[in-house]
């Protein structure tokens, strides 16, 4: 299903999309649904070089194609088809973190599921050599090996990457994520990975906001590691005095260099971490700004980590209208700075 829709107690509806507003992809994941993968190659082509969007849809279509035998039909129909071959590349991405989570990460992780899709992403991009996708989809599944891969390898990638795209969004969260306490880094290195990418971003770009993606990868290790318990020095995690000035400063150099108009699927899911931390720090303006902005492209992510996400959002549409009083959950049950 396509959307979801939450109520509150007043009957008000908050309508999560999983496309973000992106109809052409709904049509076609409806297609890989009834088995029907013409669809998906006919978007696909009429997608071409828009890379935020090929991206976007890319990514999505492969979660919906990843528990189906569609990509494999498509590539026996259509074995030259080089769309097919980075589609296929991510779908057994998905697959192999798929398998992880079902096992535990950590326990019986299928080396040998990480190596075909590893090879699958090279094969794509052999494929289709101008296509920063593969690489992105490459960064993405090598945090599954233990231990990652070698630093000279993760180098490499990440300059292909960078030679077709060097403001590419989704290979940057990717790096993000690998440098991340929860895999193979540290949350200094993940921070100083998001801070140095966002400072050589052009105006307009989205990729500042890869500074509130870290800071709610953080959130969520400390959160799990903490296991409902408060922690010490933790309350100000989205408030304290750094917090809020890279989140104005993402603020003003994404959306004050943003062409004017109506949020893009492609940017909605990044968006909506910029919206999430504006409510969680308690800025008003920012805030009622974002959620007015993003208006029924919202996801249940990173809203799902700080509590409901429809109530969240809820309490920010009615505070544009003057009608709540309060900010998103604080970090922990007890915490004496919970709704800062």
């Amino acid at each position: 299903m396509a959307a979801l829709r939450r109520r509150s107690e007043r009957g008000t509806a908050v309508r999560f999309d999983a496309d973000l507003g992106d109809r052409a992809l709904t049509v076609a994941r409806h297609d890989i649904a009834i088995g029907r993968w013409q669809g998906v190659r006919d978007l696909l082509r009429a997608t071409g070089d828009d890379w935020a969007l090929r991206t976007h849809r890319i990514r999505l279509l492969a979660n919906a194609a990843a528990a189906s035998s569609i990509v494999e039909a498509w590539r026996a129909a259509e074995p030259d088809s080089a769309d097919a071959a980075v589609l296929r590349a991510a779908t057994e991405v998905t697959r192999a973190f798929n398998g992880a989570i079902a096992a535990g990460r950590g326990a019986g992780t299928d080396r040998d599921r990480i190596d075909v899709a590893v090879m699958a992403c090279l094969g794509a991009a052999d494929a289709r050599p101008a296509d920063p996708m593969p690489w992105a989809s490459l960064l993405t599944v090598v945090r599954l090996y233990d231990g990652g891969v070698s630093r000279r390898e993760l180098r490499s990638w990440w300059e292909e990457l960078r030679r077709r795209d060097p403001y590419h969004l989704e290979g940057h969260i990717q790096m993000v994520r690998y440098f991340s306490a929860r895999w193979h880094g540290t949350h200094g290195s993940m921070y100083d990975f998001a801070r140095d990418a966002a400072g050589a971003a052009p105006a307009g770009s989205p990729l500042p906001v890869l500074v509130q993606i870290a800071r709610v990868e953080e959130y969520r290790y400390v959160a799990e590691a903490a296991k409902g318990r408060p922690v010490r020095g933790f309350g100000q995690h989205w408030s304290h005095e750094l917090a809020v000035t890279e989140l104005r400063r993402t603020y003003d150099r994404w959306l004050g260099g943003r062409p004017p108009g109506p949020v893009r699927a492609a940017e909605a899911a990044e968006l909506n971490y910029l919206a999430h931390a504006a409510c969680c720090a308690g800025l008003t303006h920012e805030a009622v700004a974002l959620v007015g902005l993003l208006g029924e492209r919202v996801s249940t992510v990173p809203w799902v980590y700080t509590g409901d996400p429809a109530q969240q959002i809820l309490r920010w549409r009615e505070r544009a209208t003057g009608r709540a009083s309060r900010t998103c959950p604080g970090p922990f049950p007890g915490n004496p700075r919970r709704g800062r």
